[in-house]
């Protein structure tokens, strides 16, 4: 049987979940001090405080992962911890080959412990411990190996202590004993043991000068055996670990890990009340003149009570999922350094906005957009350095990541002062792949249309910074599939500008309710700019399309009632919800605007009811199930295609 399947046979699923918590967090921590190490080192300095974040880090992966019997995690984590401690200890030096080694060496870690997490193939790590051994044997002050032979470090025992309450009482205790086992030699690895019958035993590693007689050291509870064949079967040379008892070693009591499937069911349970609540409501409102006034005030009283603890609760739950964008930002830096290195393109990334909170869902979903927007920016937006030169640029392109919180939505951009959009050179492309090409103006949201078009590419070969023909046309996918809106600006010669824009949750959401004819809809208030009022008489057509005044220019007029086929109500004004920013906008017209209601989001769960601009539905108060409106995919299909 594979290791990792005897490790899954012994320890509960409960306690996996608390090492893939914790190693999330070693990992994010050693992470940010990777970056601190290599920003020091081109200062010609050595960040001591991030290298001993980096080895604390690696030493605690190394005990998580031998208690788990992820022995791949744990022997890659002790390479690590080896060659960091020669350079604490100024046996070696740091150079830009270590911390690429180190660079490396974490990242295979982080794909080892997702492998166990997700119960693939593991990946290798002869690579990565075959570097930072290469490093050791080439650059050590002294003559030394990743790995030393424990002939040549000393004689290694391993000693076993059985807490018993006699020894407890006389004051000896699993501290005691780790003192004096340091004060015999280097504690060279600890382990606890979970005994038959729930007693807790743990054994340890120490290498001596070879002068050590076991029989001259008091019992105490220890027994002792020459050689580590447990404990050192896989090279295990650390440093002494403090052994912590169980109860020390759980997350502080101000830290509760909850699985997300609970906040799920929780979320499902609130958007019940919620639709309970209207009911209520509802139903309140058609007894209204039955009541007597001052027993109504009461019921008024409480009826708002009610409504403001669903929304708190609404809002406590949903603070419970969100998680800081930080967590995506931060990994990009490493992409952004070795997308650099294999272009040979100097890129200074900016990150803006990293505290803004997201919900945990959606940081799981926009990894992969993200990263392929970062890669293209690096690999096709930003010149090389002769380039920029040329272009009478500073060498050093720059890549921006920003996120915020506008309303209930979340706005993240990317954005690159590189070369921009070769727009002919896209119309080129597409013609020559068979793709619809619309006349006139090829305005920003008709280019990103054309960029994410199936079988389009812009470049004549694939390479590992951006994918072939499907990229583009994923992230965006992706990004609606979530309920959000991908936008583009690309300035010729200035750079490009990716905008995403996303619900702050999936579930339960604020909407505006409107009329078209004799139906409602619903529509996300996030996915609205802003909502105006139209005199029909200031409708003008142009070039078949319907367009009205708007601000300094005009905004292409979209009916809501043409697009269902639905009969036009009379009205003296139009409401109209604008979509979309700058020249990308376009309006919306609805007979009428009800007003605004908290919805829930029920989406199809049949696979093959899948109608173009609805996203799911949503009862009101009163009984009715209205249709949710996929605003921006509307939009994306009765765009008017004359310029602007």
């Amino acid at each position: 049987m594979p290791d990792a399947e005897r490790g899954s046979s012994k320890f509960s699923e409960a306690f996996l979940d608390d090492y893939f918590a914790e190693c999330d967090e070693h990992l994010r921590a050693i992470r940010s001090a990777l970056l601190k190490l290599e920003a020091a080192l081109k200062e010609r300095r050595l960040d001591t405080a991030a290298l001993e974040q980096i080895f604390r880090g690696c030493h605690s992966l190394k005990g998580l992962s031998g208690m788990v019997e992820l022995r791949e995690a744990e022997a890659l984590a002790h390479e690590l911890e080896s060659y960091l401690r020669w350079l604490r200890e100024g046996k070696l030096g740091l150079t830009a080959a270590g911390v690429d080694a180190l660079a490396e060496g974490v990242n295979t870690l982080e794909r080892v412990i997702a492998a166990r997490r997700e119960q693939k193939a593991m990946p290798p790590i002869d690579g990565p411990v075959a570097r930072i051994r290469r490093l050791a044997d080439g650059d050590a002050a002294a003559p030394l190996s990743a790995v030393a032979p424990a002939e040549e470090a000393g004689r290694r025992w391993r000693a076993r202590y059985v807490p018993a309450v006699p020894l407890l009482e006389r004051g000896i205790n699993v501290n005691t004993v780790r003192e004096r086992l340091q004060a015999l030699g280097t504690i060279v690895s600890a382990v606890p043991h979970v005994e038959p019958g729930g007693a807790i035993a743990f054994e340890f590693v120490i290498e001596t000068d070879g002068q050590f007689d076991p029989a001259t050291s008091p019992a105490d509870g220890l027994t002792w055996q020459l050689g580590d064949d447990a404990a050192s079967a896989h090279g295990v040379v650390a440093e002494e670990r403090r052994i912590e008892s169980p109860a020390s070693m759980v997350a502080p009591s101000h830290f509760v890990r909850v699985d997300l499937t609970r906040l799920d069911d929780l979320m499902r349970m609130i958007g019940d009340l919620v639709v309970s609540r209207a009911r209520l409501a509802d139903s309140l409102d058609r007894v209204e003149r039955h009541v007597p006034a001052p027993a109504w005030r009461a019921v008024q009283e409480h009826r708002s009570a009610l409504d403001r603890h669903v929304r708190d609760l609404r809002k406590g739950i949903m603070r419970v999922r969100l998680v800081p964008i930080g967590d995506i930002f931060d990994r990009m830096q490493f992409v952004v350094r070795d997308l650099s290195r294999e272009y040979g393109k100097d890129v200074h990334l900016e990150l803006h906005g990293k505290s803004t909170e997201i919900d945990k869902f959606l940081i799981e979903r926009l990894m992969d957009p993200l990263l392929h927007l970062v890669r293209n920016a690096v690999a096709h937006g930003l010149e090389t350095p002769e380039g920029r030169r040329a272009a009478g640029k500073p060498r050093e392109g720059a890549l921006t990541l920003r996120a915020s919180t506008v309303g209930g939505t979340i706005v993240i951009e990317v954005e690159d002062d590189g070369a921009g959009i070769d727009a002919p050179a896209v119309v080129a492309r597409a013609r020559a792949a068979g793709v619809p090409v619309p006349d006139g103006q090829l305005v920003a949201a008709m280019l990103l249309d054309l960029i994410c078009a199936a079988g389009l590419s812009t470049r004549e070969e694939a390479d590992r910074g951006s994918g072939r023909g499907m990229g583009m046309g994923a992230v965006r996918a992706v990004v609606q599939e979530v309920g959000g809106t991908l936008t583009l600006e690309s300035d010729p010669g200035h750079g490009t500008r990716f905008i995403l824009q996303l619900p702050l949750t999936l579930a339960i959401t604020d909407a505006i309710i409107a009329n078209v004819g004799d139906r409602t809809f619903a529509v996300p208030q996030g996915s609205v700019s802003e909502v105006i009022e139209v005199d029909p008489t200031a409708v003008r057509e142009l070039e078949n399309n319907e367009i009205v005044p708007y601000r300094d220019g005009t905004l292409p007029l979209v009916r809501l009632s043409h697009v269902f086929g639905l009969r036009d109500a009379p009205r003296a004004r139009l409401h109209v919800f604008v979509v979309g920013r700058g020249a990308a906008a376009v309006g919306i017209a609805v007979d009428r605007v009800v007003g605004q209601k908290e919805i829930v989001v029920r989406t199809f769960g049949d696979q093959l009811i899948k109608v173009n601009g609805v996203t799911g539905a949503t009862e009101l108060g009163d009984g009715r199930v209205v249709l949710i409106l996929d605003i921006a995919s509307l939009v994306r299909e009765m765009r008017p295609r004359g310029g602007r």
